[in-house]
């Protein structure tokens, strides 16, 4: 009878209390308006291109609390859920009366609480407000803001509060961050055994945690499949193959994927709670990993940096600012894509770009690689050994010095600074200097990110784009003149694509070069295929010299194997415009046989070539060919001498298919009789005969 008389006085007070409450509502509702605003507090995330999570931050508590609604949660979940807590959810105003009357009963049958008549609207009103006792006027209360809950919200916004707030153990709160934690995997797509531990944990978080006291979780996850297939739900054959999975031992780390630029974006931005990039987590995941293992493989203090962008939008796929944020003994917190260092040779290939451009050299232009002095500087290759009469592409794909510091000397150097504004990229020079021949060695600073800047540009056929900073979405092309023209662009990166990999890797279809600063402080290497480029820098964030550290020994591996791992689709560099060719030497006109200089710098002019001259057939030669006699004709052979390549035969007028940089050639006749054979060279000059075909 004690039992009775306590729940006849609770049941009395409650109903009289609820009563008053419904009278007042209005009142209360202005008066003593539920603390929603405290669900607004949720971790700030920072998301990829497509919305997945890269990075979130615990709320100023240090809960993870990851907003969450009903959308981002699997819907088999959600069908458990209210068929386990609430199953008139979508009927009742915040209290549901019969599951009022099934508790009581069950508390007087039994002498003790069996289950409970919370609501989720009442488990909302709990998690905004919570209790500090288990009194019946703390139940009343939380009664008394379920309705007002009600009243305020839609069902489908009190869903996504409980989804948001609801406890997980330890510093865990929602559905994502359970999931996250417990699963590694966002809860858009639960097993039946993963929706039904989440749905059990809430109840009793601590007590529950799988990682602490897995036999409790079992069991508890245990009762809601029961239930669930009970309730059909789920099917009895579902049920038994969710026990049979594993409950999980261990609580893995939420997502922390770029470090620097998740505090960069909360630095732009404090207020905001959601921050869209445009990294791609594949790729940002593929550039973690190779450089957290690299680092590992190369040493202590050992620090690497990687930017990886498309190159057509100047949009930032990945990004790297440090091997490892929180390993102080590299200096992990610094962003090493933005500090300024030597490039080494990384600058190279501009200096033949331009050399390219100005027709100074070809690919295989003879070029001198031997000691010289440049009015006192006086550039030595890196091994201090000389090669001799080499080829341009040669020297190029060999980053030998003394041959780009020839070519610099006549583009000259300012020409080549000139050039790099017009990719919104200006390096920094020593205080007080001016461009000197020594800035195609290194002499001067850049950092990571507008190194990968230059290189996108030839990728880009040459058109430059200003890499955004990943947040704001300020990539775009930049307009106006190229930075070099296509065809110089194309015959840098054929030279290029020809470097012979690092060795272990093999080759991607890319082309790149590699740089050593003074001192082995720096190593770089850029790459770029036909859409995307890569930059790589290694050293230590203090400056220090790391002996051996080189751009091919060290960066250049790294290089090859982030973009295997990076999983972007390797695109064909782009093909060869208009009078973008690879000519042989033999072939080459004489003034581009040999590059050199006079003792003032000037580029040497040799003498012209001479017109071109049709040495057979000589004029008014006969040639029997057969046309006459009824055989099948024979082609005839025409041969040329002097003149500059390409040339371009007609024969009565009529052009020949194919221009031709060799000097020999051959060409049908359709018959006999009188024809007339001209040459044109590539300088408009043109020479003829007349010959007689029998």
């Amino acid at each position: 009878m004690a039992l009775w008389r306590k729940l006849l006085i609770g049941l009395a007070s409650g109903a009289a209390t609820i009563a008053a409450l419904a009278f007042g509502l209005d009142y209360a509702d202005r008066a003593y308006p539920p603390p929603i605003a405290v669900a607004e507090t949720v971790s700030k995330e920072v998301l990829d291109r497509d919305g997945r999570l890269l990075r979130a931050f615990a709320t100023p508590e240090g809960h993870w609390r990851l907003k969450t609604t009903a959308a981002d949660v699997d819907p088999q979940f959600l069908r458990m859920l209210v068929a386990y807590e609430d199953r008139r959810f979508e009927e009742h105003a915040g209290i549901d009366p019969l599951a009022l009357l099934r508790a009581a009963g069950q508390f007087v049958t039994n002498g003790r609480i069996v289950s409970g008549a919370s609501t989720l609207s009442m488990q909302v009103a709990r998690l905004i407000e919570p209790r500090e006792n288990r009194s019946m006027l703390a139940k009343l209360r939380q009664m008394a803001r379920a309705i007002q809950l009600e009243r305020r919200l839609s069902k489908a916004e009190i869903l996504d509060l409980y989804l948001t707030l609801a406890p997980y153990g330890g510093n865990l709160e929602g559905v994502r961050a359970a999931s996250l934690a417990w699963f590694g995997k966002e809860p858009k797509r639960l097993s039946v055994a993963e929706a039904a531990l989440l749905v059990a944990l809430p109840q009793l978080p601590e007590k529950r945690r799988p990682d602490r006291h897995r036999n409790v979780a079992e069991k508890a996850r245990e009762r809601v499949l029961t239930r669930m297939a009970v309730s059909e739900v789920i099917g009895e054959g579902e049920a038994e193959r969710a026990s049979a999975e594993a409950v999980p031992d261990r609580r893995r780390q939420l997502p922390s994927y770029a470090a620097h630029l998740s505090e960069l974006a909360l630095r732009k931005d404090p207020k905001a709670t959601e921050h869209r990039t445009s990294l791609d987590r594949t790729v940002q995941d593929g550039l973690e990993a190779v450089a957290r293992e690299a680092a590992e493989r190369l040493g202590p203090k050992i620090s690497i940096a990687m930017v990886m962008a498309d190159a057509r939008t100047g949009e930032i796929l990945g990004e790297v600012g440090s091997a490892d944020y929180f390993d102080g003994s590299r200096a992990g917190w610094i962003d090493m894509t933005r500090i300024r260092r030597s490039p080494g040779s990384a600058l190279k290939p501009f200096i033949y770009g331009l050399a390219f451009e100005e027709g100074l050299v070809a690919q295989e232009t003879i070029v001198e690689d031997r000691p010289s002095d440049f009015s006192g500087y006086r550039p030595r290759n890196f091994d201090m050994t000389y090669q001799g009469d080499v080829s341009v592409r040669k020297a190029l794909q060999l980053s030998l010095n003394v041959p780009a510091v020839r070519l610099l000397e006549a583009v000259g150097p300012t020409r080549m600074m000139v050039r790099f504004r017009r990719a919104e990229v200006r390096p920094e020079l020593p205080p007080g200097e001016t461009p000197g021949l020594a800035i195609g060695l290194g002499g001067l600073g850049i950092t990571l990110r507008d190194l990968t800047q230059l290189y996108a540009a030839l990728a880009n056929r040459g058109m430059p784009v200003q890499l955004g900073d990943g947040i704001t979405g300020d990539a775009k092309v930049i307009g106006g003149d190229p930075l070099l023209d296509p065809v110089a662009v194309w015959q840098v990166s054929d030279v290029l694509s020809g470097v012979t990999p690092p060795a272990g890797s093999r080759r991607l279809g890319i082309a790149y070069k590699t740089g050593t600063s003074y001192g082995y402080r720096d190593a770089w290497s850029v790459g770029y295929d036909g859409r995307h480029v890569l930059g790589v820098w290694v050293g230590r964030a203090d400056n220090g010299a790391v002996p051996g550290l080189t751009g091919y020994g060290a960066a250049a591996p790294i290089l090859f194997e982030a973009f295997a791992r990076s999983g972007v689709a390797i695109t064909a560099l782009p093909r060869a415009p208009a009078g973008a060719v690879r000519i042989a030497q033999s072939e080459l006109p004489a003034s581009l046989r040999r590059f050199s200089t006079t003792a003032s710098g000037l580029v040497a002019t040799v003498a012209r070539e001479p017109a071109p001259e049709i040495v057979y057939p000589p004029e008014g030669a006969h040639v029997e060919l057969g046309a006459t006699t009824g055989a099948e004709i024979s082609p005839l052979i025409l041969k040329l001498q002097g003149g500059r390549a390409p040339f371009r035969w007609l024969a009565n007028g009529k052009v020949l298919p194919d221009t031709s940089r060799r000097r020999t050639t051959q060409w049908m006749p359709e018959g006999a009789g009188f024809s007339t054979l001209t040459v044109i060279d590539a300088a408009g000059r043109a020479a003829s005969v007349r010959v007689f075909i029998e």
